[in-house]
């Protein structure tokens, strides 16, 4: 887990996070996760497409690549809102978060975590470096 973590927060900028929106598939950037409690976490709005298709269906795929490697993690997301100590997190590590409305009294900010997750990392070639699962 710590490696993929790495991986997504300090080789990269930018993560794509697909989902499937009716019977098509769906991608979209998606900036740094945080770690709270040895847990991936991603945030979004709860008002967006990419929650409700979430809601739907929380089987995703993120991908990512540091302009040498790139990882592709198969995961489901879990909706862990109501953690009061994530969103804080997430305002304490991110100067934009409350810009962005990213507040603790806002219902529409959207905490979930990566949850039995294969994620694994390869080279240019396609060849696999890593391979874990959390």
């Amino acid at each position: 887990m710590n490696e993929t973590f790495k991986f997504l927060k300090e080789n990269t900028q930018v993560n794509f996070v697909s989902t499937i929106n009716g019977d098509k598939p769906s991608c979209r950037p998606f900036g740094d996760p945080i770690m709270v409690d040895n847990k991936i976490y991603v945030i979004t709005s709860k008002h967006k497409n990419v929650s409700k298709q979430i809601e739907k269906n929380n089987h995703v795929c993120i991908v990512a690549y540091d302009d040498t490697n790139w990882i592709r993690i198969n995961c489901e997301l879990i909706d862990d809102s109501e953690n009061i100590k994530v969103k804080q997190a997430v305002i304490d590590e991110f100067d934009w978060a409350i810009d962005a409305g990213y507040t603790l009294d806002n219902p529409d900010f959207q905490v979930l975590y990566l949850a039995n997750a294969d994620a694994t990392i390869y080279d240019e070639d396609g060849e696999i470096l890593e391979k874990y699962n959390f």
